[in-house]
């Protein structure tokens, strides 16, 4: 489930950012720590890295669902568990630019301005067993006052703090197997006596 919004994520940019950058950069979810950027990651580079999952008890559901899709069976499916899933995201120039700064702030504000215009994830780039999810997957980013806990996290990381956004998405886990619910119920007949009353 986390690597099918790993895609979505990378889905969603690649498909809202201007076309001269997405040519240019890569896209990775790497730690951005004092080893950064991995062998596998070519600069300049959007990092979105995944440090916080936990549940988001405001969209918690008691209730079971029905399911009277097709022939077989009728099911009963549990509510979904909803996980609140947090990324830091920032940007990595060229190691060749003459204006790092510049390049980082630019390729951040391109990055914040793409996922601001979408209060939740589009259905077109879900990936994997995202699609079709409801409520559709809503997303929360600028959290107030979020800098204490990026420079305990920087120090976590090792790493030197640099402009940073979080970006938290929430998805629907299936923690339990849909339970089968008896057979599908498609007519329904009423017996009635002669004298207008219905028959036990």
């Amino acid at each position: 489930m986390l690597d099918d919004l790993d895609r979505t994520l990378e889905a969603l940019l690649r498909h809202e950012l201007p076309a001269d950058l997405v040519s240019q950069i890569g896209i990775t979810f790497a730690a951005p720590d004092d080893h950064f950027p991995p062998q596998s990651v070519t600069l300049p580079a959007l990092d979105l890295f995944l440090f916080g999952v936990r549940e988001n008890r405001d969209l918690r559901s008691a209730e079971p669902t029905v399911d009277r899709s097709g022939n077989g069976p009728v099911v009963r499916r549990l509510p979904f568990v909803r996980v609140a899933c947090t990324y830091l995201v920032t940007a990595w120039p060229s190691e060749s630019s003459t204006t790092p700064a510049f390049d980082e702030h630019r390729l951040l504000g391109e990055a914040m301005r793409a996922l601001l215009r979408h209060p939740t994830i589009p259905e077109a780039v879900l990936q994997g067993g995202l699609p079709g999810q409801e409520p559709p997957l809503p997303t929360t980013m600028l959290e107030p006052d979020p800098a204490q806990s990026n420079i305990d996290l920087w120090h976590a990381l090792r790493g030197t703090p640099r402009a940073a956004f979080t970006y938290t998405v929430t998805v629907g886990v299936e923690a339990l197997e849909p339970v089968p619910a008896g057979p599908l119920v498609k007519e329904r007949r009423f017996r009635y006596s002669v004298d207008g009353e219905p028959a036990e």
